[in-house]
């Protein structure tokens, strides 16, 4: 039911949002470390004759620059993250209001990246170049003016592909909060939340940008390295080798991470929709997919629910084919007598009614229905000479009126095909068997006698000791409570008989008591 406040929300949700926060910060913060690392490492590593003065003024810029970097980075995560974080802390006003939060969250790994690139090159390289020339131009700095520029360069870089892994952590990351928007969407205005095959970064965009940085950086790394390399050649070889190979360990890893997550982010909704087409597979259509993903894939899973929602209404369109043709073979059965009129469907409520207080699975309560429509199914086998008699059965008619679940069951077995009608048959044919063994047509007894056979006995023994025979009166319903209760374990299963009992006597204490 629509609401317009967030006091139902659960603890939950806010575990999923904080935790999505501090996934994001942590993401941000090793890739921070592993950037500023490698920089550091590069420059530390570097064979330039640079004075202990020279390092200190550049520590000094470094850690300012940083700062700055830090300062505007904050100010522009806090702006992207704000209207995901007021649907969690504050009131959610309309379907469409969380609509567009769906979207937002979907654009957070996009986002993510112009908040890596803009605040590092605002932030961090344009302070740090104008703070080193300007340090240069005053005499404080005695470094050559375009190592500015290849630290500067490198530094673009590095943070082009420290933004590559934070897209891809933060698309993963995301995930949990988009669940948690669409189960909130369900709950609240009773819409799905969805794309609609919308396209936020296509797939050859992420493909194209992915492989340029993980072949041209390592490339482009080692060349900028290089450029220092040649000022001083007096090293010799085993500083040579001890620098490239510095520089093909970074460039290694950052492949690997890269790579890694590359792959993630193509299997992750290749495999979502392979769990879902098993599920249909097997007969399953209720679930369907979920629409996290923000490039084609979304035109697929848009496809992919589209073709399952017209699954659902064949099969909702074939379920109501099913319980009519259940209901109408019951009032058939029914009308051949006027006093048994409406037995079978009140069976049937009286058996769900026992199905769902003994906590059955919603599939078995229906499958339970559908058996207690169809219990005397038999009786269409039984001569109206017998089966209309006024009077008392001779023995013999009585032997070929319980004669009737057998009946039953053979007919149901003609219908094809066999295993849909499998789950109504144990039913059909027990329900006239006692807990005592001492019933028909098996004479089984206790736990032995099928599930759906105790409880519609106890349906069927109900309704018939309350409707009204040609022969005599049918009882009131407290003295067929009475006689339930007293053929507890002997003629009907105690549990499902005392369960029964228990739901007409609460009844009738909340009548005399209102």
């Amino acid at each position: 039911m629509p609401g317009n406040t967030r006091d139902g929300k659960k603890a939950s949700s806010l575990t999923v949002y904080r935790t999505f926060i501090s996934r994001l910060l942590l993401n941000y913060t090793a890739g921070l470390l592993l950037a500023v690392t490698a920089v550091a490492s590069l420059i530390a590593a570097a064979p330039l004759d640079i004075s202990p003065s020279d390092y200190a003024w550049l520590i000094r810029i470094l850690i300012l620059s940083l700062c700055c970097m830090l300062g505007l980075e904050w100010l522009v995560f806090s702006r992207q993250i704000k209207p995901i974080r007021s649907v969690f802390m504050e009131e959610v006003g309309s379907y469409q209001t969380l609509q567009n939060v769906y979207i937002r969250t979907h654009r957070l790994p996009s986002l993510a990246v112009k908040r890596i690139l803009g605040p590092h090159l605002f932030g961090l390289v344009v302070p740090a170049v104008a703070l080193s020339l300007g340090l240069i131009r005053a005499g404080h700095l005695s470094i050559p003016p375009y190592y500015v520029l290849l630290a500067a360069l490198s530094g673009i870089l590095v943070s082009s592909m420290h933004a590559l892994v934070e897209y891809y952590l933060t698309s993963y990351a995301i995930r949990p909060v988009l669940q948690e928007l669409i189960s909130w969407s369900r709950r609240m205005f009773g819409k799905d939340l969805s794309l609609n095959g919308r396209v936020i970064v296509p797939v050859s965009r992420k493909l194209i940008w992915s492989f340029f940085l993980m072949c041209m950086a390592p490339l482009l790394l080692y060349s900028l390295s290089m450029q220092f390399r040649l000022e001083d050649l007096d090293h010799g070889a085993y500083a040579y080798w001890q620098w490239a190979g510095y520089v093909l360990a970074v460039s290694i890893l950052f492949a690997m991470i890269g790579s890694r997550l590359l792959a993630r982010e193509i299997m992750l909704p290749i495999q979502h929709l392979y769990e879902r087409m098993a599920e249909v597979k097997t007969g399953s259509i209720r679930t369907a997919a979920s629409d996290m993903f923000s490039d084609e894939f979304s035109r697929l899973i848009t496809g992919f629910n589209h073709m399952l929602r017209g699954l659902q209404t064949q099969a909702a369109r074939n379920s109501q084919l099913v319980d009519s043709y259940f209901a109408t073979l019951a009032a058939a059965l029914d009308a051949r007598d006027p006093y048994t009129a409406g037995h079978s469907l009140r069976v049937a409520e009286y058996a769900v009614k026992i199905g769902e207080l003994a906590e059955l699975p919603e599939d078995r309560i229906d499958e339970l229905r559908k058996s207690a429509l169809l219990h005397d199914i038999g009786k269409i086998g039984i001569r109206d000479a017998i089966l209309l008699k006024d009077g008392r059965l001779t023995d013999e008619e009585w032997e070929q009126v319980k004669q009737h679940p057998v009946l039953g069951e053979a007919i149901l077995k003609q219908v094809e095909p066999a295993d849909a009608m499998a789950p109504y048959l144990p039913g059909v044919r027990s329900h006239h068997e006692r807990y005592d063994g001492k019933g028909y047509p098996d004479g089984l007894a206790g736990e032995e006698i099928p599930l759906f056979g105790r409880i519609i006995a106890v349906a069927d023994a109900f309704d018939a000791m309350t409707s009204d025979r040609p022969y005599r009166k049918g009882l009131a319903r407290d003295k067929a409570i009475e006689i339930l209760e007293q053929g507890r374990g002997t003629q009907w299963d105690p549990y499902f008989a005392g369960l029964l009992v228990q739901h007409f006597r609460s009844d009738i204490q909340k009548k005399e008591s209102s």
